[in-house]
């Protein structure tokens, strides 16, 4: 029996301007990726929170850009040479980027302030929005020590700060989708709690996955193992069986070595297959036993999604020939993200009960 989530009804402008957030996350969890594969993250070496919401206009901002981006370890050890219209190509995504986070901002703030004065904003919404609200500023705090890292002493963003930027931003469109599931969907609840509880596995090594994937990816390990399902002709590349190679400098500089982009590709494949098997597992399964519409669509949502990711991650796995391709590696990332989607959605209708402070 299906059970409404609370007595509080919403107005439709609420729902629409939920929907418009849920977009424009996954615009920019897309143009940061955009921005990551084409080497864009480093154009812009400042973070001027106002008087940056604005691009250069005159011939002499352009060359001051220009300038301050030559002295980075990017420019020097990679781009040395690069002309100013391949440098307005850079900067323009890491631009775009920083920009619709601003738009973002304001789409949030101007109809939040609007709702509330007119009481559409209670506890449950309010405690929804406060999350992400901070997951919010903790992604921009952390997008801006990502690109710091860059500045110093590698011509590239360290990966393992990249991975966090990536996965809080994919925490930020969890809060808000599931805000909005709280707010206009209901909790029907699995015939076997085992389900859910298989649920909660799935999404915890989703998780994991989201994050070691942005490790890979900061770390271009795709390129370094091009193969599938063998990894340049091993299954288990040697290297990792050489405990000389576990040091805390290997870790540091993974980009000097071959044992960490053998590493985490061997735990992002794993990780992959485990979550590949458990999800057909319970999806085949509430399809074949729900009696429940809702549920049964929700399970051919998350099978579908699984098989689509895998494929597309092979794809840009086997691409990866002396670069990462930008349209396979994009399409990877937004996956993932609809991925997320899929699983919470499926993790939120299974729940089998429902009180106003359900977290």
């Amino acid at each position: 029996m299906e059970r409404t989530a609370h007595t509080k009804s919403y107005p439709k402008a609420l729902k629409v301007w939920l929907y418009i957030g849920l977009f424009m996350l996954i615009v920019q969890v897309v143009v940061g990726g955009i921005t990551r594969l084409t080497g864009s993250g480093l154009s812009i070496t400042k973070w001027e929170i106002v008087t940056g919401t604005f691009p250069p206009t005159s011939a002499a901002e352009w060359d001051h850009e220009f300038d301050l981006y030559k002295d980075t370890p990017q420019y020097k050890e990679i781009n040395e040479g690069m002309g100013l219209s391949d440098f307005k190509f850079i900067y323009f995504w890491e631009y775009i980027h920083r920009f619709w986070a601003r738009i973002m901002g304001f789409v949030f703030l101007i109809p939040f302030l609007i709702f509330l004065a007119r009481g559409h904003i209670d506890r449950v919404i309010a405690k929804g929005l406060g999350s992400v609200v901070l997951l919010a500023m903790l992604a921009a705090s952390f997008g801006w020590i990502m690109v710091a890292s860059g500045l110093i002493e590698r011509p590239w963003v360290n990966a393992y700060k990249l991975a966090l930027h990536l996965s809080i931003a994919f925490c930020v469109y969890a809060a808000l989708f599931w805000t909005y599931l709280k707010a206009f969907h209901n909790k029907i609840g699995s015939m076997d709690i085992k389900y859910l509880r298989m649920m909660k596995v799935f999404m915890v090594l989703l998780a994991i996955q989201i994050f070691a994937g942005g490790v890979m990816s900061g770390m271009k390990a795709g390129v370094v193992y091009p193969t599938w399902p063998d990894m340049n002709g091993e299954f288990i590349p040697q290297v990792l069986f050489n405990s000389a190679e576990y040091t805390v400098e290997n870790f540091n500089y993974y980009d000097r070595n071959m044992l960490l982009p053998a590493l985490v590709h061997i735990i992002h494949r794993t990780i992959a297959y485990t979550l590949f098997i458990l999800g057909l597992y319970i999806g085949i399964n509430l399809i074949r036993k729900s009696n429940n519409g809702i549920i049964r669509r929700a399970s051919w949502m998350l099978v579908s999604m699984l098989v689509l990711q895998v494929v597309i991650g092979i794809w840009t796995v086997i691409s990866c020939q002396g670069m990462i391709p930008v349209f396979q590696g994009v399409l990877h990332q937004a996956g993932a993200l609809f991925l997320l989607t899929t699983a919470l959605y499926l993790f939120y209708i299974l729940g089998n009960s429902y009180t106003s402070s359900d977290g």
